[in-house]
C-alpha cells in the first residue's frame, strides 16, 4: 500500500501545471534554435555561392539531419576570401613581373641601381671604383670595367 502511495505522490507531483510550462518553454527553446540553424544555413551558403534555397529547406525538413548533412558537403570558402586571394596572387604576379626592388631593412620601393636607400639610409650596393656603377655589395670585381674591388 505504501508503495501505491509513494507513486501516487509521484504522479500528482508530475501534473503540477509547472511542469506543463517547462515542456512547453523546452520546445519554444528548441523551435528557436532549430529556425536559428535555417536562417544560418541560408546565410552561409549564400555567402559560399550554393544553392541557398535547397539547403534552406534541406535543413528546414530534415531538422539537423540536414545541418550535418550540410556541413558534411558545403564548399570551403567564401566566394569574398576565394576573390581576395585570387587578386592577391595577380597582386604578386604584378609586382615579380614588374621587378620592384625593396630595400631589406624599411621594406620600402628602391630602385635597381640605388646604391643607398633614401628612405632608411641602408647601404644597399658599393659603387665600383673606376666606373662609378653599381656593384653588389659581395662582388669583389666589377663586371662592367672588370676592375678588383
Amino acid at each position: 500500500m505504501d508503495f501505491l502511495k509513494y507513486f501516487d505522490n509521484i504522479i500528482s507531483f508530475f501534473k503540477l501545471p509547472i511542469w506543463k510550462y517547462l515542456t512547453y518553454g523546452i520546445v519554444f527553446v528548441l523551435a528557436v534554435v532549430w529556425l536559428s540553424t535555417v536562417y544560418w544555413t541560408y546565410r552561409d551558403a549564400r555567402l559560399r555561392n550554393t544553392s541557398a534555397i535547397f539547403w534552406t529547406l534541406v535543413v528546414l525538413v530534415l531538422n539537423y539531419l540536414g545541418l550535418i548533412i550540410y556541413l558534411i558537403v558545403r564548399p570551403p570558402e567564401f566566394i569574398e576570401d576565394v576573390v581576395e586571394r585570387d587578386l592577391e596572387i595577380r597582386r604578386m604576379e604584378m609586382l615579380l613581373a614588374a621587378s620592384i626592388h625593396r630595400c631589406p631593412t624599411c621594406g620600402r620601393e628602391v630602385k635597381d641601381d640605388f646604391v643607398i636607400c633614401p628612405n632608411c639610409r641602408k647601404k644597399l650596393k658599393k659603387q665600383c671604383i673606376q666606373c662609378e656603377k653599381p656593384l653588389n655589395l659581395d662582388w669583389k670585381v666589377c663586371p662592367y670595367c672588370r676592375t678588383e674591388q
